[in-house]
């Protein structure tokens, strides 16, 4: 890899969805089976935490362990806490250690570089969901959306056993880089909160 990815802008995308939650929107479906919005926000929660860790290679505390899911988790202080952390997350993965080497995340061993683009796929990816299921606009530049798109490149490898993709949803063949990454990563572009 040439130089980093700049988390930055998908953090700040998410976190600001994130903040726009409503308190009675907590128990509405996602495009992610089985969560709820409290769910995904628990799992976003989580997973900053998990990959400002692998970035930083810090597991003092021990091994990195894959991700549960429990919304009820979320205290009072998630619009707040959350966003922090994705702060805390695009300004780790800006040092350039973290893209070099071996790290973890969620109990799985793999490259920095390739660490670095599942963070990002999925600051994108749950952004994209967490909008979706509270009603909210969404935007991350082409180039973001690209950056993400280096996970479902063939020749960049296979991914790890336990890779957080469901598969693949067919979209459109002239689909914006935004709905082919939604498809990509398991989800349908068209999912819509009471359809």
């Amino acid at each position: 890899m040439s130089r980093p990815i700049d988390l930055g802008e998908a953090a700040r995308a998410l976190a600001e969805v994130v903040s726009g939650v409503k308190d009675d929107q907590l128990t509405a479906p996602t495009p992610c089976p089985d969560y709820t919005v409290a769910d995904l926000l628990d799992h976003v929660d989580g997973l900053a935490s998990a990959f400002t860790r692998a970035a930083a290679k810090d597991f003092a505390d021990g091994p990195s362990t894959p991700p549960s899911v429990d919304g009820s988790r979320l205290d009072a202080e998630w619009r707040t806490r959350v966003p922090e952390k994705l702060t805390a997350l695009a300004e780790a993965w800006r040092d350039p250690a973290a893209w070099e080497g071996m790290t973890q995340a969620g109990g799985i061993d793999l490259p920095g570089e390739l660490a670095g683009l599942i963070a990002l796929d999925e600051v994108v990816v749950h952004g994209w969901d967490v909008a979706r299921a509270t009603g909210q606009p969404y935007r991350v530049s082409d180039d973001v959306v690209e950056a993400c798109m280096g996970l479902f490149d063939p020749a960049a490898g296979e991914m790890p056993e336990g890779a957080p993709f469901g598969p693949p949803v067919a979209v459109p063949a002239d689909a914006a880089p935004l709905e082919r990454l939604v498809g990509l990563s398991g989800r349908d572009p068209d999912w819509a909160a009471g359809r």
